[in-house]
């Protein structure tokens, strides 16, 4: 009955995220604020029976991943913009990953092309049995086949309940080394990343999502008060700093987030850009293992 149940869980939040990506549409265009998109999608995720499984990406340009707009952001986009949206939804714990690019107030490209061909043909690739650097190879190929470079330090990722990355990493190049099978019944989230950079990100601040990792002792009132929050509301997924503004001043809640942080109790994602200033596109389905191929939920 729990498989039923978690392969319904899994379509539900899928048919919840290709509606979103579609509602959102009309609002990318120039002069539009990221945190009105953000917003806007959080809040249709609700409204059509999910939670969001981890903050909304709106990664622009240069920066691949792990930007999300704060309250007082009044980050807009312009024309020409590549915007990576990323979006998540779970149903009771089982989710839903995806992400498109959009070209604001243009066509798509081939810097587009290069990574959503790259999705497409790494997808064709799935089933069980097959090894993981497979679908490194494929993506690697497509995307340098068109003359740009795949993002060598991101990957797709194995998903399970409540856990956004359960431990298998798909890669997005090949190598010899990534020998995981894969297995029927497996949910895997593939995101071939493009590039006309370098190939590489690197951190920069600030973080704007975390996750909590473990309990440890915590001295700060503030923290620990954020913790418990952070604990009943989020569980083991991604959360935005966005999201706990308005519980107490922000000098407070930036200094008990960073109380957590150095104490290990969560993890702190900084913004991942091109280390040579390079475009990044981005597509991201989520699917799950079959015997003979992939049901795509997304």
């Amino acid at each position: 009955m729990e498989a039923v149940d978690s392969v319904g869980a899994l379509l539900k939040a899928g048919e919840i995220a290709k509606k979103v990506k579609k509602e959102v549409e009309p609002m990318i265009r120039p002069g539009v604020k990221l945190y009105d998109i953000a917003e806007f999608v959080e809040s249709t995720i609700v409204k059509l029976g999910g939670r969001p499984a981890f903050p909304c990406n709106l990664s622009v340009n240069e920066r691949a991943a792990h930007y999300t707009p704060y309250v007082g952001d009044d980050s807009v986009l312009n024309e020409g913009d590549y915007l990576k949206l990323d979006l998540g939804v779970h149903v009771d714990g089982y989710i839903a990953d995806t992400a498109v690019t959009f070209h604001v107030g243009s066509e798509m490209d081939d810097l587009m092309e290069a990574s959503k061909e790259a999705l497409e043909n790494a997808i064709a690739t799935v089933r069980a049995g097959v090894r993981i650097n497979e679908i490194g190879k494929a993506i690697e190929e497509t995307i340098r086949g068109r003359g740009f470079n795949p993002i060598v330090n991101l990957s797709g990722h194995k998903i399970e309940r409540y856990k956004l990355h359960a431990g298998v990493s798909i890669p997005n190049v090949y190598r010899q080394a990534d020998t995981y099978e894969l297995r029927e019944g497996d949910v895997i989230a593939i995101e071939p990343f493009a590039t006309d950079g370098a190939g590489r990100v690197v951190d920069v601040p600030p973080a704007l999502i975390f996750m909590y990792m473990k309990d440890r002792p915590v001295r700060n009132v503030h923290a620990r008060k954020i913790l418990s929050h952070i604990k009943r509301e989020y569980k083991t997924l991604p959360f935005a700093y966005r999201w706990l503004q308005g519980l107490m001043p922000d000098k407070q809640l930036r200094f008990a987030l960073s109380q957590l942080d150095k104490s290990g109790v969560i993890y702190s994602f900084q913004i991942l850009r091109e280390i040579r200033g390079g475009m990044v596109t981005q597509f991201e389905h989520t699917l799950i293992v079959e015997k003979d191929g992939a049901l795509i939920t997304t």
